[in-house]
């Protein structure tokens, strides 16, 4: 069996509710996204969504004429190959997607689901809602949560940063919404690296003179090791950070420093293949991990079988219009459907339900102005005029 070549189609969704965080305050409800097919000359293909501009060049002059069924040895060639620029930006993505395409196909051709072929146990992860929530009123807000907690799901986590007295009245109404499971809520809030650290100390106090937070996401930049700590060192709170790093090697100082106390991972860990070898250094350091969440929630697959992993965030937003199914949510957890690979496929007709439309802008993610400074507040232009 051999890679014969990769497929690329881009589509758009008009997503159920708008998704925005304190540098992107009015968000957006459009995503945009590239589904991917790597092909064989037996017929079967391994699917993926994103990657960008470089996973034809990667596949072509790296998988085509090996066997797709070595996984872990590819993503190491692909790595090797980015080396002098490093595994960064458009190389992480790219890697990422292709390692996805390649463990759906490996599972695939096992005849199996992709948790079984990682080796899982169980095919259940606590799953929590995340709303992306800033765009929302606070009715919005309670509706979001509240169905969420119908669910059976326990856990919330909103966007803050902009408004405390609005901050602190918003995490109430998530609280009063998830308390309709019947069970304590698990409140987390993320600031997406907005705040300093000095400021994330000075308006936790407040909002945990208020409420019992179970995790602070991104009160400082990534890769601020000494931030991230003084952070952590003066709330009650955990600090969560790592969503928005590429490589293995930009983990390590959080670690070793403890500057978290959870790690956040998922696909943009560099795949599959690099998020199960940070999320193994964590637990070297008896560091728990939070999967991200993505479309149709395949990394679940992953977290199933992470000793450390502790809940997946889900946003129940409508991205998986263009899957032929996907994974329920019972009780509180992601319930991994017993489909061969990632569970799901793209469904053609759907694809072509929502071709791309050049145009319209979708969900903006740069860095809003006054971050790390001063908070800027909504009546206030994102972007700084550098004129």
């Amino acid at each position: 069996m051999k890679i014969t070549g990769v497929r690329t189609q881009a589509y758009e969704i008009r997503m159920h509710r708008p998704i925005g965080d304190a540098n992107n305050p009015i968000g957006s409800n459009l995503m945009r996204s590239t589904a991917m097919w790597i092909d064989t000359d037996e017929g079967v293909s391994g699917i993926s969504m994103g990657g960008g501009s470089l996973v034809r060049s990667l596949v072509e002059e790296l998988l085509v004429g090996k066997d797709p069924r070595g996984v872990l040895g590819h993503w190491n060639t692909m790595i090797d190959r980015v080396f002098k620029g490093g595994n960064r930006g458009e190389a992480s993505s790219a890697i990422g997607a292709i390692d996805v395409a390649l463990w759906d196909l490996k599972a695939r051709l096992n005849g199996e689901p992709l948790w079984k072929t990682l080796g899982a146990s169980s095919n259940r992860v606590k799953a929590y809602a995340s709303g992306l929530d800033y765009p929302l009123s606070d009715r919005d807000v309670r509706s979001y949560y509240e169905g969420m907690a119908a669910k059976g799901v326990q856990g919330g986590k909103l966007k803050i940063g902009l408004d405390l007295e609005a901050d602190i009245r918003r995490i109430g109404i998530m609280h009063d919404a998830l308390a309709t499971t019947g069970k304590k809520p698990e409140l987390m809030i993320d600031v997406n690296e907005y705040w300093s650290p000095k400021q994330s100390i000075r308006y936790m106090h407040e909002i945990e003179s208020e409420h019992d937070i179970t995790w602070l996401e991104e009160p400082a930049r990534r890769w601020d090791v000494n931030g991230l700590r003084k952070v952590s060192d003066n709330i009650r709170a955990a600090v969560a950070s790592g969503e928005n790093l590429d490589s293995l090697d930009d983990y390590v100082p959080l670690l070793q420093s403890r500057a978290v106390d959870i790690v956040n991972v998922g696909v943009g860990a560099t795949g599959i293949t690099g998020a199960m070898k940070v999320s193994d250094v964590a637990y070297a350091y008896e560091t728990p991990v939070t999967m991200m969440n993505c479309p149709g929630s395949f990394m679940a697959h992953l977290a199933a079988v992470l000793p450390n992993h502790i809940t997946m965030e889900v946003l129940n937003n409508g991205r998986d219009a263009v899957f032929t199914n996907t994974h329920i949510i019972e009780d509180g957890w992601i319930v991994l459907n017993n489909e061969p690979g990632l569970g799901f496929t793209f469904d053609q007709e759907k694809l072509k339900a929502h071709p791309f439309t050049p145009g319209e802008e979708g969900f903006y993610s740069g860095r809003r102005q006054g971050a790390g400074l001063y908070v800027a507040g909504l009546e206030e232009p994102s972007q700084r005029n550098y004129e």
